[in-house]
């Protein structure tokens, strides 16, 4: 199974660097001189890293296949995979997207939604859960509020602060919004 580890964004400079968003928890032994990814769209990859280095807090990668901004310019919104099967399973730390996606999201014995998606951001994670209604909820995913994640049972209890699934519907944000100035 392929797992994303991070998306090419604009290039940097004019010898083929791009900026990339990370999508991986151990950036400094994922993207390494040497290492290659299978990229998506097929067509774009697959890519060797030949150099890393951050700039503030954004990565940059060069790779072997990429001379010039012009083909940089051309990986803009690629996808850098790996295979599932070179991960270190010692890691009990955390879960990835494809592990939580489907996942029932339960607040005690009640279903509430889906796990739809795993956003990862620098602060926290969010969880994207989906109502039966349709609604996509953004859920921390901290410990006080997803105390339990059963991978095998299928589902993620969830313990959400008051009011946390009415302020992040759509019908809260637009009442919010009809609000006098």
């Amino acid at each position: 199974m392929q797992l994303q580890v991070a998306r090419i964004g604009k290039p940097h400079g004019i010898r083929g660097e791009v900026t990339v968003q990370v999508m991986t928890d151990a950036p400094g032994d994922r993207f390494v001189p040497g290492v290659t990814f299978t990229v998506e769209p097929a067509g774009s990859g697959p890519l060797t890293v030949s150099s890393a280095r951050w700039n503030k807090d954004i990565l940059l990668l060069g790779f072997e296949e990429v001379a010039d901004r012009n083909r940089a310019e051309q990986l803009r919104g690629a996808k850098l995979f790996v295979e599932t099967a070179e991960l270190d399973d010692e890691d009990d730390e955390g879960w990835y997207e494809h592990e939580l996606v489907g996942l029932e999201a339960r607040v005690g014995d009640a279903v509430v939604g889906k796990v739809t998606a795993l956003n990862t951001a620098p602060a926290q994670d969010l969880l994207m859960v989906t109502t039966p209604d349709g609604e996509e909820i953004l859920v921390p995913f901290v410990e006080q509020i997803v105390p339990e994640v059963n991978i095998e049972a299928g589902y993620i209890l969830l313990t959400p602060p008051e009011g946390l699934f009415e302020l992040n519907s759509g019908d809260a944000a637009q009442a919010d919004g009809e609000g006098g100035e």
